[in-house]
């Protein structure tokens, strides 16, 4: 997936911080470009039984429904992450990479559709415990911090290592 790196002469704090969430989600995608079902679902890391590749897109996709659609956009839509242990790192039989970036694909149209029309000054609308600025935040910085586990995880796949 074609990623662009953010303008440096940035003016617009909210266009700032939706260009590098692009970027992020690009590369999260990019991550598991090439890899068969058996790799991207691999779980490697011994203190991490539930971490593959797959199952960190999966959960980035319920983070972005969650804070992005739900929370702050209040969309009315159902939680993917509702459960103990969370359940959206889990895979089904029919996950694989083609489908699950599809359904994280999918959902960054929905976040972003959500939160049209909304200033980072705003309220979430569901609680109101947060503002627009910082769950757009939040979720940046979750989403870079897994895309660096993905890191991890592409390598011990396949050696593939990189942007």
């Amino acid at each position: 997936m074609e990623r662009a790196w953010p303008d440096g002469i940035a003016e617009d704090e909210t266009g700032i911080q939706w260009d590098f969430l692009r970027f992020h989600r690009a590369t999260a995608v990019n991550k598991v470009a090439g890899l068969t079902r058996d790799q991207a679902a691999a779980t490697p890391l011994p203190s991490s039984p539930r971490m593959s590749a797959l199952g960190l897109l999966k959960h980035l996709t319920a983070v972005e429904r969650w804070w992005l659609s739900i929370e702050a956009g209040g969309a009315d839509l159902p939680s993917l992450w509702e459960g103990s242990p969370d359940p959206s790192w889990d895979l089904s039989e029919d996950d694989d990479p083609r489908s699950v970036v599809e359904a994280y694909r999918a959902e960054w149209a929905l976040s972003e559709s959500s939160l049209a029309g909304v200033s980072p000054d705003d309220r979430a609308r569901r609680s109101g415990k947060f503002t627009v600025r910082w769950v757009l935040a939040h979720v940046l910085q979750e989403t870079a911090r897994h895309v660096g586990h993905l890191d991890v995880l592409r390598e011990l796949a396949d050696g593939t290592t990189g942007e």
